[in-house]
């Protein structure tokens, strides 16, 4: 676990229930220097297809979303930058009216066959993509892309590789037909 998750997520009452459940608290952590994304959570990013989004509304009520895409479609574009093409779904808004009130997200990303999550924490500033900056726009689509709506663009405060005890292994059918578990 990184420091800076530590830092962020260890409130003073997640360290009571340390002390409750456990005996005794998780090692006090301080912040420090911006947090980067190493080769191993690059290259794990660059292989999902998929990732739940939970933002928080204003009322205090969490919001969990799932965004999907081709494999990569969230990008690194630098060690504690992220981003991704949002486009048109059921039209509720909810994530991105969320993050207008509230920056801050949680991002799960999850490789089912191999049971590995990485979580990230993060401020989220969602561009107009009518209005990104054309390199931002192209390094986050591709040709034959629909187009995009929004442009997310999330600055990571914090990862933490997370437990995989309870990670069921799921398969795609790529997957499976990889593996010659498809006719």
């Amino acid at each position: 676990m990184s420091r800076h998750f530590a830092h962020l997520a260890y409130t003073p009452g997640v360290r009571a229930e340390q002390r409750r459940y456990n005996g005794n608290e998780m090692p006090p952590t301080a912040a420090g220097a911006t947090p980067e994304l190493g080769d191993g959570e690059r290259a794990f990013i660059a292989a999902r297809n998929s990732f739940y989004l939970a933002t928080v509304s204003s009322t205090g009520w969490p919001h969990v979303q799932h965004r999907g895409g081709p494999g990569g479609f969230l990008k690194v574009l630098a060690p504690s930058l992220l981003a991704f093409a949002d486009y048109g779904g059921n039209r509720q808004f909810v994530s991105v009216g969320n993050l207008a009130d509230n920056p801050k997200a949680a991002l799960i990303l999850v490789d089912y066959p191999n049971r590995r999550r990485l979580k990230i924490l993060g401020n989220i500033e969602v561009c107009p993509a009518a209005a990104a900056d054309p390199a931002l726009l192209q390094a986050v689509t591709a040709s034959g892309d629909p187009v995009a709506e929004r442009i997310m663009r999330i600055r990571v405060a914090a990862f933490d590789w997370n437990c995989s005890q309870h990670i069921t292994p799921r398969y795609t059918v790529n997957e499976l037909a990889e593996r010659g578990l498809m006719p």
